[in-house]
């Protein structure tokens, strides 16, 4: 998965389609990101303890990660990822637009 924690995000497909946000959450095993403000739910949480008040929270869901494109910090543009390999061998991710390290 090309998405990681924090990176700026748009999305692609679905019912949030152009909105933007921020990755929360990344979850690769079941292949889907958390996106701020993006994909929110009301949960009712009921009282726990004895005077404790029940009440409605709002979260976000996770969607889909092939839904989302990233969006390059350099360029502002939304883009692929390739990966390439410097010379003490680390891993690095580029945007495709600018050739940039992202």
């Amino acid at each position: 998965m090309n998405i990681k924690k924090g990176d700026q995000v748009i999305i692609i497909a679905g019912n949030y389609k152009d909105k933007k946000g921020q990755v929360l959450k990344v979850l690769p095993k079941e292949g889907r990101v958390v996106v701020e403000k993006v994909a929110i739910i009301k949960k009712h949480i009921r009282p726990r303890a004895q005077g404790q008040k029940g009440q409605i929270i709002e979260k976000e869901r996770p969607i889909d990660a092939s839904n989302v494109a990233l969006i390059c910090p350099k360029c502002s543009q939304k883009t692929r990822v390739s990966y390439t390999f410097s010379k003490d061998n680390t891993k690095k991710r580029m945007c495709k637009k600018c050739n940039k390290e992202i």
